[in-house]
């Protein structure tokens, strides 16, 4: 229990800061956007059951409606067909979901070229850097895209079509089959590049880590708020029986 003791303290001194990496879940949240001959996400809604009226005297609550890769997300095996025999979102070890990260700044680079793609090469310059990637942890990758909050600045619809960065599809391998990390984390509308569709293989982040067992955060804010190492991620899905993701607060814990 002394450990436990000693986070309490910290937290309550301000010692250990809590950093929200959650995007606000509205009516105006950006949903990815895929050709009209496939399904689409549901637009998150609220749905007034009662507010101190007729309907209810003495209490506020809504129903509420969106897809399970809506805003900052989670994604589990299951949600790709490479990880069709994979875990669903209720099947995620709760030990998954409190994990060390480290925070890969390509923010200069994507400012220059917003279809900037993070290179194996990029990797190893930050573990030369900044020491060996946490066993089981997260790869957060800060590229300023979550300063974009509207549906069109999100996606950022080119002549060449959905234009955002990510990794590559050799650097997706390699975190998947080779780093001995749990998955990644990204500030996009979803974990690949937007140009990711034509990649071979297509959408390697979901194809590549969800086949793996890996996993996926997207849509996240804040990360200029995080060390390069150090901090720990609580990333708290729902709970959905046979879900493939779930939207999810996340927080990061960051020792000042």
């Amino acid at each position: 229990m002394p450990v436990l003791t000693d986070l309490v303290t910290a937290l309550s001194s301000g010692a250990v800061r809590v950093v929200d990496l959650t995007a606000p879940l509205s009516d105006e949240t950006p949903l990815l956007e895929l050709p009209e001959q496939f399904g689409q996400t549901a637009q998150f809604q609220l749905e007034e059951i009662s507010r101190y009226d007729d309907r209810g005297p003495a209490w506020y609550w809504n129903n509420f409606r969106t897809g399970e890769h809506t805003g900052t997300h989670f994604d589990a095996p299951s949600h790709w067909v490479t990880g069709a025999e994979g875990e669903n979102i209720d099947q995620v070890p709760p030990t998954a979901l409190l994990a060390p990260a480290v925070v890969l700044d390509v923010t200069d680079r994507v400012a220059e070229d917003p279809n900037f793609l993070i290179e194996v090469s990029d990797i190893e310059k930050f573990v030369a850097e900044h020491g060996e990637l946490p066993a089981g942890g997260w790869l957060l990758c800060r590229t300023g895209w979550s300063a974009r909050v509207t549906q069109e600045e999100m996606i950022n619809n080119t002549e060449t079509g959905p234009t955002s960065p990510g990794l590559s599809a050799e650097a997706a391998r390699w975190v998947a089959e080779e780093s001995p990390l749990q998955g990644i984390g990204v500030e996009t509308v979803g974990t690949d590049a937007g140009a990711a569709h034509s990649f071979e293989p297509a959408f390697p982040c979901h194809s590549y880590l969800l086949g793996n067992g890996k996993f996926g955060l997207a849509q996240l804010q804040n990360l200029d708020q995080l060390p390069p190492t150090g901090a720990v991620i609580l990333a708290a899905p729902l709970k959905i029986v046979g879900g493939s993701g779930s939207p999810a607060r996340v927080l990061a814990l960051v020792e000042d």
